[in-house]
């Protein structure tokens, strides 16, 4: 099936606008989910026959530990789809409070000499409304047992200083309808943003939405895990505060890492401006996996991101400390087979 969508099927998508493309896979996708009988065609050739391999984490019982990154449906458009791939989890997103047309276009290249992409999309979406609509009517529908995260961002012309209530706005749109949150603070794409990466902030937005957790907690109401997802751009000393706040905070994990805006040696050709993902960014992000990992002695679970493509990717992330693993550019470049394979050699 690798062969089928590398030989076929990618070249006419690489034919097209990178943005258009990806438009155009994911209404193929929800069109299969409405539809059934494509859907099982899909489950049939790509998600049976996946080796049971479950992962407890926070509460959460994943399938497996091979997951969707956010980004690649942030409208929460073909989860259904996603999931009958074999992916044990899928994380939609990153979501605004209110819609958002992103930052102009062209904002999305590829670059398949080195298989990476870059993206400046600047978290396009629908909004919070519209994606909480569609979580409530796929959770009607589906039948299986996949993790769904819901990734929370700010709006772009919401100033830094009052982030915080963006992300609480998510947080409380969400934790009745997500298995688990994660708060995007380092996209390089949206002005100022990763400023929430130093302490100032951070501590509020930390403190802040445990405060609400603890609000509905003592209500009854779900609480779904807290995750943070860092840059990979970080000096060590501040990845290692943004780790002792965490776990001053008892948040529930991190995810290591975002894309890249390091045009440094090997990625000085990277013209386009924007977030770097792909294989550049394996071992980056691995680095970063292996400090948390040591920092905390393997306290704090890892969600790892970052270059995954094959097995050994993703043996990389979980040996250096990850629990879970997620994919996005390697996904556009392997296709719909991704997910058994990497489990299946797992």
């Amino acid at each position: 099936m690798a062969s089928f969508y590398k030989g076929l099927i990618r070249p006419i998508l690489f034919q097209m606008d990178p943005e258009k493309a990806h438009h155009f896979s994911m209404q193929m996708l929800k069109c299969s989910a409405k539809l059934r009988l494509p859907l099982g065609m899909i489950r049939a050739l790509y998600g049976s026959g996946i080796p049971k391999k479950p992962v407890e984490l926070c509460g959460l019982r994943f399938p497996n530990p091979v997951g969707i990154a956010a980004g690649l449906d942030k409208d929460g458009e073909a989860i259904e789809a996603l999931f009958a791939m074999g992916f044990g989890f899928i994380e939609v997103g990153t979501v605004t409070p209110e819609p958002q047309p992103g930052n102009p276009k062209p904002r999305l290249f590829r670059y398949p000499e080195t298989e990476a992409v870059v993206n400046r999309m600047g978290f396009n979406n629908a909004g919070a409304a519209a994606l909480k609509q569609r979580i409530v009517q796929f959770k009607k529908r589906y039948k299986g047992n996949g993790i769904l995260g819901v990734n929370i961002g700010k709006q772009k012309t919401t100033k830094i200083a009052e982030a915080t209530g963006d992300y609480l706005s998510g947080y409380r749109n969400f934790a009745e309808h997500a298995d688990y949150i994660a708060a995007n603070i380092s996209s390089p794409n949206t002005p100022n943003l990763r400023e929430l990466q130093g302490s100032e902030h951070l501590v509020d937005l930390l403190s802040t939405l445990k405060a609400e957790e603890a609000q509905r907690h003592s209500l009854g109401l779900a609480t779904p895990p807290l995750f943070l997802k860092i840059a990979p751009d970080l000096a060590p000393e501040a990845v290692q505060q943004i780790v002792e706040l965490l776990l001053e905070h008892e948040w529930d994990g991190i995810i290591a890492t975002n894309t890249t805006i390091d045009r440094e040696g090997d990625n000085a050709h990277y013209e386009s401006p924007g977030g770097l993902s792909g294989k550049p960014l394996k071992e980056r992000s691995t680095e970063i996996i292996r400090q948390i990992s040591e920092i905390t002695a393997g306290k704090l679970p890892i969600i790892g991101v970052g270059g995954i493509q094959t097995t050994e990717d993703a043996c990389e992330k979980l040996d250096a400390g990850a629990s879970l693993v997620q994919v996005y550019s390697g996904f556009i470049y392997e296709g719909p087979g991704m997910a058994k394979a990497i489990v299946s050699g797992l």
